[in-house]
């Protein structure tokens, strides 16, 4: 039981770690986190049912989930190589399309909710 308890902490203590290097090495990441703690507050102050709250916020942590992806991709690509190859462009360019995707639905979360609200109001 202990060594599964220090397993999590272990766990616990490189996920931290992650994010400190994000937020300390990736401007885009910081970028983001901005943006959430903003859109964090203002989801939860909007009046709207718990739902789109849920949605809301769902969307704002997908976009920081893909941009940490998107972030250890360049990072492994990095590593392996800084020599310019098509297919390390191929997996940045994927990985840059995701968080866009993710940017994207996070605009359509924002915009269908604000929507709904201003139509119901």
């Amino acid at each position: 039981m202990e060594s599964r308890i220090r397993h999590t902490l272990r766990a616990l203590g490189y996920s931290l770690e992650g994010l400190t290097a994000a937020i300390k090495h990736e401007l885009a990441f910081r970028q983001e986190l901005a943006f959430a703690v903003v859109l964090l507050p203002a989801a939860l102050l909007i009046p709207t049912d718990w739902l789109h709250r849920l949605y809301l916020i769902g969307a704002l942590f997908l976009v920081l989930i893909v941009e940490l992806l998107n972030s250890a991709i360049e990072a492994t690509i990095d590593r392996i190589s800084e020599e310019r190859h098509p297919l390390s462009k191929r997996a940045k360019d994927l990985g840059s399309a995701a968080v866009f995707l993710s940017l994207l639905h996070l605009g359509v979360a924002w915009l269908v909710t604000l929507y709904l609200w201003w139509k119901n109001a």
